[in-house]
């Protein structure tokens, strides 16, 4: 038997936390009967479960890296008609979500998964695991300002973890700076928030790295499996 929200992340549905928020509207349906209940366990074997009508199958995971252009929204779908990272994915037939979210203007790594525990892994706080961004910034930071990012900055109310930071280059004449920045966070927007807590406001923002893994050669909208070793390599990382 399990909880009915993992049986739902399980299968590929959605992450684990956005089944709760399933369960708890009345979308979720046990051997045809509403259930609103997250603590309600099903066995995944004998019992329907089902999803605004829709009956939940298990699926076999697949695990994407995925480069995301800018200008596209970290979700399965938009309200608003713009464009979503699985618009990219319209030949998989399993029901993928991304893994955490990449800001609409900010390009780069995102990973997307239909194993809700393995997106789960990957975004509990305590796991740690690094995220390594490279920021076009307004002006250069000086010696203060790097000591702020590293030792943390209030946003929010609530000041970061440390963070690795280091400038790769600067202009002169375009007024702007070229800085690395790893983190193990994941805050709304908490990249473009830190650099505006030091006065250098982001200008242009791309995820290179996340965990061990890069973008390698791959392009803008472009897309690649991840190797069996890959996410086990993921997984050992995160629970170490």
């Amino acid at each position: 038997m399990e909880r009915i929200q993992k049986v739902i992340a399980n299968a590929g549905v959605t992450s684990r936390r956005k089944a709760e928020k399933l369960i708890e509207e009345g979308r979720v349906k046990v051997n045809g009967k509403t259930v609103r209940e997250l603590g309600t366990k099903v066995s995944p074997h004998k019992d329907t479960v089902e999803v605004d009508g829709v009956p939940v199958d298990k699926e076999e995971p697949v695990y994407y890296l995925f480069y995301k252009p800018k200008q596209v929204i970290s979700a399965v779908e938009d309200d608003k008609g713009r464009k979503v990272v699985t618009d990219f994915f319209e030949e998989v037939e399993q029901r993928i979500f991304p893994v955490g979210r990449l800001d609409y203007d900010t390009s780069g790594l995102l990973l997307l998964t239909n194993d809700g525990d393995f997106a789960n892994l990957m975004m509990h706080p305590k796991n740690k695991i690094n995220k390594t961004y490279i920021a076009k910034v307004e002006g250069k930071p000086d010696k203060e300002a790097l000591k702020q990012l590293k030792s943390g900055v209030k946003i929010d109310g609530k000041k970061t973890a440390p963070a690795k930071v280091r400038i790769k280059s600067a202009n002169r004449k375009t007024n702007s700076s070229i800085v690395e920045l790893t983190i193990h966070e994941g805050r709304n927007q908490q990249v473009r928030k830190m650099f505006d807590a030091v006065g250098h406001p982001v200008k242009k923002l791309k995820r290179e790295q996340y965990g061990y893994l890069t973008l390698g050669n791959l392009q803008p909208g472009e897309k690649r499996i991840l190797k069996p070793v890959e996410v086990k390599k993921l997984k050992d990382s995160a629970v170490t």
